[in-house]
């Protein structure tokens, strides 16, 4: 048995200096590197990872993490009361890797093979913003706004043609409400808020519309 776990980690192996091999050997397994997308944010429990990849098995995930715990990639820990939860978190080394997984994305979804109606979730949809802001049309404004999904929250904060996000409540001008997918068409496909339906508007609703014409989707390839 020893010899067959020693077997099998070692085709895991490329056996290459390369540091994209050596990089491969971290999160190349099926769900590792989405697992680290997931956790960009912030520290998340261990259902609410399930939640955000509903493809994936308890037992994988479990695996999945010890492999990215063992890598040094991935933590866990207790939050202090009142939430007296376990959660799971990217080490430092570990958060390094988000410009990584966002240019990986944006490379990808110029493929004309997407397909923007498979499940997404919020985790995704407000580092798709970070990623696919249009400086130019963002210019010197600055605006604060919401996102709320159920139960979870954000802040996206617009300034020096940049966005940051965090997970969590906060002072905002505008807060917009849905799903994720409810928000493609409107942030990537040109559907002007007032005519999703889908999407609830609390707030400033001239910031909300405006902010939503701040994104686009790189070309796709020929």
């Amino acid at each position: 048995m020893e010899l067959e776990k020693v077997t099998k980690a070692d085709r895991r192996r490329y056996d290459d200096a390369c540091g994209a091999a050596l990089g491969m050997e971290y999160v190349g397994e099926r769900w590792a590197l989405l697992l680290m997308r997931e956790l960009l944010l912030g520290p998340r429990r261990f259902g609410e990872l399930r939640s955000g990849l509903p493809g994936i098995s308890a037992n994988v995930l479990t695996q999945r993490l010890g492999g990215l715990e063992a890598a040094g990639i991935v933590h866990r820990h207790r939050l202090p009361p009142p939430a007296n939860v376990q959660v799971y978190e990217l080490t430092p080394w570990g958060y390094e890797s988000e410009p990584v997984v966002l240019a990986l994305a944006k490379w990808a979804l110029r493929s004309p093979t997407h397909d923007p109606t498979l499940p997404f979730s919020t985790v995704s949809l407000m580092l798709s913003l970070k990623m696919l802001l249009v400086a130019e049309r963002a210019g010197d404004w600055q605006a604060r706004v919401g996102f709320r999904f159920g139960e979870e929250r954000y802040v996206a904060t617009l300034a020096g043609r940049a966005l940051h996000i965090r997970r969590g409540a906060g002072p905002v001008e505008a807060t917009l409400s849905g799903t994720p997918n409810a928000f493609l068409p409107v942030v990537y496909g040109g559907l002007p808020l007032a005519m999703a339906g889908a999407i609830t508007v609390e707030g400033n609703r001239a910031i909300a519309e405006r902010f939503t014409t701040l994104f686009r989707l790189p070309p796709k390839v020929e």
